[in-house]
Order: structure tokens, then C-alpha cells, then sequence
């Protein structure tokens, strides 16, 4: 079955930098774009960053643009979040995301806290 399995989160000073990663199994990595989203307490889980299938199309939410980038290595089937400039309002749990088969799978998400 198809799993995500994300890593990367801890707690960071502002302007600090984490990469989270992504490792997918269960379905065909290369065939299926994916996305990272976040979820801050109290708040509607929203959309961080998306990339195409082969990588070679990506979108970032405005917040976070100029900071954050996504990617992705299909042979390692792991895509990744580097987040640079790290703000306090950058604090969530970051999730990653595949649509296959109309069906939506999502990680169990990782913790990131951005506080001095």
C-alpha cells in the first residue's frame, strides 16, 4: 500500500534552515506529482509547496517563496522541503502528500518549531 514517511522536523532558531524529506513507497514514485503541506495549531491545514512528477515544475506558496524550496529524487524516491530563513510562523506540522487513483494519501507529518 501506498506509504509516506516524512523526517526532518525539529526546533530551530529564526532564520535557521531544516530539509525535510519525503520517502514514498507502495506506488511509482516518478509517475505522480507530490506536495508538502502544513498544519499550525488552530489554524486549516494549508499548502506549502508542489512539484511535478519529473521535477521539473514546482510552485510555492507565497509565504513561504524565496525560502523554501521543494524537490524531489526519484531514484531515491524521497522528495524534499529545504526551508531557509526559518520564521516563528513557519511552526507546523509539515506533511507530505500524493493523489493516486483519486485516492489522497499523506504522511504522518513532522513537527517543526522555529522559536528562540
Amino acid at each position: 500500500q501506498v506509504q509516506l514517511v516524512e523526517s526532518g522536523g525539529g526546533l530551530v532558531q529564526p532564520g535557521g534552515s531544516l530539509r525535510l524529506s519525503c520517502v514514498g513507497s507502495g506506488f511509482t514514485f516518478s509517475r505522480y506529482g507530490m506536495s508538502w503541506y502544513r498544519q499550525a495549531p488552530g489554524l486549516e491545514r494549508e499548502l506549502v509547496a508542489a512539484i511535478s512528477s519529473a521535477g521539473g515544475s514546482t510552485t510555492h506558496a507565497g509565504s513561504v517563496k524565496g525560502r523554501f524550496t521543494i524537490s524531489r529524487d526519484n531514484a531515491n524516491n524521497t522528495m524534499y522541503l529545504q526551508m531557509n530563513t526559518l520564521k516563528p510562523e513557519d511552526t507546523a506540522v509539515y506533511y507530505c502528500n500524493v493523489i493516486r487513483a483519486r485516492v489522497t494519501y499523506w504522511g504522518q507529518g513532522t513537527q517543526v518549531t522555529v522559536s528562540s
